[in-house]
């Protein structure tokens, strides 16, 4: 469970107040959980992804199409999908342990030497030779002296079929990874690695022993009732309560508490772009948080990842849910300003926090 700290700021309990600025204590008094932070024991499990980058060179118009020409000058692979939450809570501090499937690939090693080189636990994550590792290809180009941009994305996604064994092994290698763990983080992309069967066989068990349970879903959201927290953005909210498309901003009070009550859940975490975060707790408090920073956005790419990481790794260090969301807020406008899939270390959001207003 999410717990509140005496110490701590205690948000108002009028459920619609929206929580300025000028209401907030200082950024600075949030530094205190990040000492916490390197005993934190989190098992993050859903869908990896190998993000590839191809970075190069653009001139001149194909004589064979309307469409650039590429001359490659180099590229790379960093994980993505759930492995970039996983990479952002290691690099926070925590003792971080992947929970997922890579296929027997290139890519599949790459990442692994990634994950090692972060310090990431993966015992278990399972291997299928019979299988491919999703992937997302960016192709990043401009001219000689212009910063390079995504021109193109080619995904290849779904590299192994949904079967009964998979979702065994998911639930053996949880049923070890989880048994000393602080919490769960679930990253799920649609991927088909987390199963709605074992999420609802795990989660009560899990909260009933203390373990703090945090979930992101890009299209089952609502499969995740009696989770701890639910941190969605404003599109994913909108796909799970039949909001027509942009018109959360005047539902968004309703949606939130909607949530709340039919997952069943302790909090909702809303993700809003540009408008920063909204937190919705279920004992009735709403906080609004504006956006951290500048709004001139670099890259939104794995930004929701860098949210949850924050966002469970705060919560296990002892922090209320309410200090938990001002310290994802701020992780959040961090990762923006990177370009391509960008994790935000302890020392860059402890020193965020104590920059002057």
């Amino acid at each position: 469970m999410l717990g509140e700290n005496s110490r701590s700021y205690s948000p108002p309990t009028n459920p619609m107040q929206d929580l300025t600025p000028p209401d907030l204590p200082a950024l600075s008094t949030l530094c205190p959980w990040i000492d916490g932070f390197a005993k934190a024991r989190i098992v993050v499990w859903g869908d990896i992804v190998a993000d590839r980058f191809v970075y190069g060179s653009s001139t001149r118009i194909s004589r064979e199409a309307p469409a650039l020409v590429v001359r490659r000058e180099r590229e790379e692979i960093r994980p993505g999908g759930a492995g970039n939450a996983m990479m952002n809570t290691a690099a926070l501090g925590a003792q971080v342990t992947a929970v997922g499937f890579l296929g027997g690939d290139d890519a599949s090693r790459e990442l692994r030497t990634a994950f090692g080189a972060a310090g990431i636990d993966t015992t278990h994550l399972v291997e299928r030779n019979d299988a491919l590792t999703p992937m997302k290809t960016r192709i990043m180009a401009g001219g000689r002296h212009t910063v390079r941009q995504q021109i193109l994305r080619i995904d290849a996604d779904r590299g192994w079929p949904v079967s009964n064994d998979f979702d065994q092994q998911i639930r053996e290698v949880l049923a070890t990874s989880l048994s000393d763990a602080d919490a769960l983080l679930i990253s799920d992309y649609g991927m088909g690695n987390v199963a709605a069967e074992t999420v609802s066989e795990i989660t009560k068990p899990l909260r009933d022993r203390g373990v703090v349970v945090v979930a992101d879903s890009r299209n089952a959201l609502m499969n995740y009732r009696g989770v701890g927290v639910v941190a969605p953005n404003e599109e994913e909210v909108e796909a799970a309560l039949d909001i027509p498309t942009g018109a959360l901003g005047n539902e968004l009070d309703n949606a939130g508490r909607r949530l709340i009550a039919e997952l069943e859940c302790d909090a909702a975490l809303i993700t809003r772009g540009s408008q920063g975060m909204s937190l919705f707790q279920a004992n009735g408090t709403t906080n609004h948080l504006p956006i951290y920073g500048t709004d001139q956005i670099a890259d939104v790419t794995g930004a929701g990842d860098a949210v949850i990481a924050a966002f469970t790794t705060a919560s296990v260090a002892g922090a209320s849910m309410f200090e938990a969301a001002r310290i994802a807020n701020v992780a959040a406008g961090l990762a923006v300003m990177k370009r391509g899939t960008a994790t935000v270390p302890a020392n860059e959001l402890r020193a965020a926090l104590e920059a002057p207003a």
